[in-house]
């Protein structure tokens, strides 16, 4: 079974979305939300791709806190699945859990940004301290 899958690029603010393969399929399989997967099975080389979500074949969404591949109903206040409209509302919803299975209907992955690496400074000179003068001797004291 494929899924569909939408890639977001936060740098451009612009999602795109695909159709996986059967090699993409295989990969996906079993990853949870938050895990990561190349770029190269969807056509995006040298890239790295982290799994932000999804939902099963019925609508239901994919929540992180849900382990596994089951739906449960689940009493929330907000976040995915439900969005409050009074202060302190709270529902009862049924949500998917966080791992990717054949039920799945699309999957929702984000292209990791690379955080630069801070450019390397030249070594600053070490500060060598003053020699101490030695102290005078003490006329009178025998040493």
């Amino acid at each position: 079974m494929a899924f569909k899958v939408v890639i977001g690029d936060p740098s451009t603010g612009k999602c795109e979305q695909k159709e996986s393969d059967d090699a993409a399929t295989k990969a996906l399989t079993g990853l949870k939300i938050g895990d990561t997967v190349k770029g190269e099975l969807f056509g995006l080389p040298g890239r790295t791709l982290v799994v932000t979500g999804g939902s099963d074949d019925c609508g239901f969404p994919m929540r992180r806190d849900i382990s596994g591949t089951l739906r449960k109903r689940i009493l929330i206040t907000g976040g995915v699945g439900f969005h409050a409209s009074e202060k302190g509302q709270r529902r009862r919803k049924t949500v998917a859990g966080n791992t990717i299975h054949g039920q799945t209907h699309q999957v929702n992955l984000k292209i990791q940004v690379e955080k630069k690496a801070p450019a390397e400074k030249a070594p600053k000179a070490e500060k060598v301290p003053k020699a101490k003068k030695a102290a005078p001797a003490k006329a009178g004291s025998n040493a």
